[in-house]
């Protein structure tokens, strides 16, 4: 799937939508990936001069790939996360990279779902992590929006 795709399924839009492609192979392991443009702005102060991913940023990422390995759940519904564990950072990512994301569910409660991913950088890790997200119902995310108005 490529980037007019994957908006059918996930509600992020630009500049908050960070997966280019996204492919799940028969095995149900999604493989996801997005090229740091540059230009981006969670990278305008992270660093001025030497611009680097922030980590929150990359399970982002990687949160957005693995989504879609139940997006068959997402009509309707928008994935939240709930959980962040086992998160790791062992390299920096640049403006240029392509961010290469794997990632399989582990398990699933009702519509929480447990997914362990990973992403990489031309092979080498730059972070992994077991995320958690929970899948909201539209409807409801209407009505709190409409409670706070």
């Amino acid at each position: 799937m490529k980037r007019e795709e994957i908006k059918q399924f996930l509600a992020h839009r630009e500049p908050m939508l960070l997966v280019d492609e996204i492919d799940i192979d028969e095995n149900k392991i999604a493989h996801g990936k997005y090229t740091v443009k540059g230009d981006e702005h969670f990278l305008q102060g992270h660093f001025p001069g030497h611009p680097v991913v922030p980590g929150v940023i990359l399970c982002e990422i990687m949160g957005q790939c693995c989504a879609l390995l139940v997006k068959e759940h997402l009509v309707g519904k928008t994935p939240f996360f709930t959980g962040m564990d086992k998160v790791r950072f062992p390299a920096s990512v640049y403006p240029g990279d392509t961010i290469e994301v794997t990632g399989s569910v582990a398990m699933q409660r009702g519509m929480f779902f447990f997914i362990d991913a990973k992403a990489e950088v031309r092979g080498k890790v730059c972070s992994e992590a077991r995320l958690s997200f929970a899948l909201v119902d539209n409807e409801k995310l209407d009505e709190r929006e409409a409670a706070a108005k």
